[in-house]
């Protein structure tokens, strides 16, 4: 599918920059170094199906806004009592792993070779603070950097989506939404942002019926995609 000319390049953070499972896991394990690899497999599902229940919950208007510090907090204790850990200490460096996501081996270079084409912002369900520590440990290469703490709520409300329309300046169709989950293109679609899905091993793919602008391997593949589409840096 053609993409047409495109003024910025949004780009999702958990899961598609950085590999969330990843860095949970190792929090995990150092909660409890004893602790296996499928218990740690089985704390890991917990923490995530806790997150994913409370976004939702948030999303549909059940449970007030709070920050994802918060949910990694709940999370963290969650995980921890299941563990049968009880030193707030541990807890709290647990809650704070999600701050220390390492990233793919192609994002990097991927997000500085982008860069040289186009204003790059990530736009990330993490908190301001939460963020902020992840770019710095990630060594992410942003012009701006977009929580959906600003907009009290988390993708794929379509308030989030806006933030990046409102700094960018330009209308949505000007915007390319990069993600590894098909909802989060969904929600971006939703807003009129054009689409590139990135593949990742723990990203959630398109289905059958999805019809986004860009399918791409990795953020190498991308840029190679976006180098070729004729007037895109005329």
């Amino acid at each position: 599918m053609a993409v047409p000319e495109i003024d910025a390049v949004v780009l999702d953070v958990l899961g598609t920059l950085v590999d969330e499972p990843a860095g949970i896991r190792a929090g995990i394990r150092a909660l409890d170094p004893s602790l296996d690899e499928p218990h740690i497999a089985r704390l890991f599902s917990r923490w995530q199906q806790h997150i994913d229940r409370e976004q939702r919950r948030i999303l549909d208007g059940v449970r007030p806004y709070v920050t994802s510090d918060t949910l990694d907090r709940e999370a963290a204790r969650m995980v921890a009592d299941a563990a049968g850990v009880d030193d707030p200490a541990a807890v709290e460096a647990l809650a704070l792993s999600g701050r220390r996501l390492p990233p793919w081996a192609d994002t990097v270079a991927g997000l500085a070779r982008l860069a040289e084409r186009f204003p790059l912002i990530g736009l990330s369900n993490a908190s301001r603070t939460a963020l902020l520590g992840l770019n710095a440990h990630a060594g992410l290469r942003w012009h701006q950097a977009l929580s959906a703490e600003d907009a009290r709520t988390y993708k794929p409300d379509p308030a989030v989506y806006r933030l990046a329309v409102t700094v960018s300046g330009r209308p949505p169709q000007r915007l390319l939404m990069v993600a590894a989950h098909a909802w989060d293109l969904r929600g971006a679609q939703g807003l009129g942002l054009r689409t590139a899905y990135v593949a990742r091993p723990v990203g959630d793919p398109p289905t059958p019926s999805d019809r986004f602008d860009l399918h791409a391997e990795d953020l190498a593949d991308l840029a190679d995609q976006l180098d070729r589409t004729q007037g895109l840096f005329g």
